[in-house]
C-alpha cells in the first residue's frame, strides 16, 4: 500500500474509466495529477459533455458549515460517507473536525481502511460472518482502530457472537432503537432494546458501548414527534447506565442519530442528556451536506429553520449539451439516468452557455420533463431559449444517487479553472 493511498490517487492515469475528460489528456498519457496541475478551464480545455462538476467554493463552504455546527453545540461528527465515497472528501471532513466516518455497508468500511481511516460507525446491523472476521482482523492488526455497528435483535447478537468465535478481538456495538412500527431497522420497543443488551452482555465477542438510531424514519416526522423519539433515545442511554448494561471497561458512552433532514433537533435533544457514569460521545452522521443538493435537501435542511446558525449551498452542476433540437418546443441534451440523479425529482435547467459567444444565462423557459436512458427530454418556451450545441447545466437532487454515477468529479472554481479531481468508489 502507498504511504498516503488518498494522495497516490493523483498517480491513476487518465483514461476511458471517467466520463467528461479531455480525450487529449489520455493521448498524452497523463494522470490525474497532471491533468489537475494544468489547471485547464472546464468549458475551453477539452473536457467533452455530460460532465458533472463540483464547485470548489461551496464544496469549502458546506464541510466548513457542519465541521463549525458541530463543535459548536458539543457533537462529535462522524458524517456518512455513503453519500459520496470519497476518500479525498473524507479527508477533508476529518481535516474539519470529524471524529471519523459513517458507512451503511462492509464493503464501504473495506474502502474506508484501505485509505487510512481511523475511526469507521457502521449504522447498520452486520451479521455477515465473513466481514464480521475480516472486522476482527482489521481490529486484531491496528490496536488504534475504532469500529462500532448496530445490533437490534437477540438473534442477530447470536449471530454475531458464533461468527466471531475464537477472534481474539472484540467488537464494539449499540442498541438501535427503531423509530417506530413502519419505520426501517431497529428494536421496536424499550423492552426489545433491553433484551438485545442482555444477549450482547452473555457474550464474549461483543462489547455494549451505547444506543443509536434514525430520527428521520420517524413517520410522519414532524419537530415533536422527532423530539419525542430522540428522547426515548437519551432516556434508553441513561436507563443503560443506570442499570450497569455498558460493559465495564467502556470508557465513553455513545449515543448517537442524525441525518441531513434533523441535525438541529439531534443537537437539541443530545444537549439535555445528563451526566452519566463515564462521558459520552454526542454523535452525529449528516452526510448529504458536503454537496447539499438543489431540491431535496434543499428544501429539508435544518437551516431553513435556523438561518442564524449558517446555511449550505449545492455543489454539484451537471453540464450537457443540446444535440437535437426538433421543433420551437422540444429540445434534447446528451444526459440521461445513466448520469442524472432522478429517484428524488427530476433535475432542473440552470444555465445556458452559448455555443457560439460562451455567453453564460440563466435557463429561463428551459425545463427537463423526461428521461431516457442518455438523453433528457427538454420543453422550452421558444425557439430561441436553447440552440444545438449550447450546454445546459443541470442543479439535481439527492448526492447519494449523483456521485455514484461518477468516478472522477471536476472541482471547479467560479472562473471555470479545474483545481482538483474527486475519484469515487462505489
Amino acid at each position: 500500500m502507498p504511504s498516503d493511498p488518498v494522495q497516490a490517487l493523483a498517480d491513476e492515469p487518465v483514461d476511458h474509466r471517467f466520463k467528461g475528460l479531455p480525450p487529449d489528456a489520455e493521448r498524452a498519457g497523463l494522470t490525474v495529477g497532471a491533468l489537475a496541475a494544468e489547471a485547464r478551464n472546464l468549458h475551453t480545455g477539452g473536457f467533452t459533455t455530460p460532465v458533472l462538476t463540483l464547485d470548489a467554493d461551496a464544496l469549502e463552504h458546506n464541510l466548513t458549515a457542519l465541521g463549525e455546527y458541530s463543535k459548536r453545540h458539543g457533537l462529535a461528527f462522524a458524517p456518512h460517507g455513503k453519500t459520496c465515497m470519497s476518500p479525498q472528501l473524507f479527508r477533508r471532513q476529518l481535516e474539519h473536525g470529524a471524529w471519523g466516518i459513517t458507512a451503511a455497508v462492509p464493503h464501504q468500511a473495506r474502502v474506508y481502511r484501505a485509505f487510512g481511516i481511523g475511526r469507521i460507525f457502521l449504522a447498520n446491523e452486520l451479521v455477515d460472518p465473513a466481514a464480521l472476521r475480516w472486522v476482527a482482523a482489521e481490529l486484531t492488526a491496528d490496536p488504534d482502530f475504532r469500529f462500532v455497528c448496530y445490533v437490534d435483535s437477540v438473534r442477530g447478537v447470536q449471530l454475531m457472537d458464533r461468527a466471531l468465535a475464537g477472534q481474539p478481538a472484540v467488537i464494539d456495538v449499540v442498541v438501535e432503537l427503531g423509530a417506530g412500527e413502519g419505520a426501517r431497522t431497529g428494536a421496536r420497543s424499550d423492552e426489545d432494546c433491553r433484551a438485545v443488551a442482555d444477549a450482547v452482555a452473555a457474550t464474549d465477542t461483543l462489547r455494549l458501548v451505547g444506543v443509536a438510531g434514525y430520527e428521520a424514519e420517524v413517520p410522519g416526522a414532524d419537530p415533536s414527534n422527532v423530539h419525542a423519539y430522540l428522547r426515548r433515545l437519551t432516556a434508553l442511554a441513561v436507563e443503560f447506565d443506570k442499570a450497569g448494561r455498558y460493559s465495564p471497561d467502556v470508557r465513553e458512552i455513545v449515543v448517537s442519530a442524525g441525518g441531513s433532514a434533523w441535525f438541529d433537533s439531534v443537537a437539541d435533544v443530545f444537549a439535555e442528556l445528563p451526566e452519566l457514569s463515564r462521558p459520552v460521545l454526542r454523535l452525529l452522521r449528516s452526510g448529504a451536506y458536503v454537496s447539499h443538493d438543489h431540491g431535496w435537501y434543499g428544501r429539508l435542511t435544518p437551516f431553513n429553520r435556523i438561518p442564524e446558525e449558517g446555511g449550505l449551498r449545492p455543489a454539484f452542476r451537471l453540464w450537457t449539451q443540446v444535440v437535437s433540437r426538433p421543433s420551437p418546443t422540444q429540445a434534447f441534451v446528451n444526459a440521461g439516468k445513466r448520469d442524472v440523479a432522478y429517484d428524488l425529482g427530476l433535475p432542473e435547467a440552470e444555465l445556458v452557455r452559448d455555443a457560439l459567444t460562451g455567453e453564460e444565462r440563466p435557463a429561463t423557459g428551459v425545463r427537463i420533463v423526461k428521461l431516457s436512458d442518455q438523453h433528457a427530454w427538454l420543453e422550452t418556451d421558444s425557439a430561441e431559449d436553447v440552440q444545438v450545441g449550447d450546454w445546459v447545466a443541470l442543479g439535481m437532487s439527492h448526492p447519494c444517487t449523483i456521485f455514484e454515477k461518477w468516478p472522477l468529479i471536476p472541482v471547479v472554481r467560479a472562473d471555470g479553472t479545474v483545481t482538483d479531481y474527486v475519484r469515487t468508489f462505489f
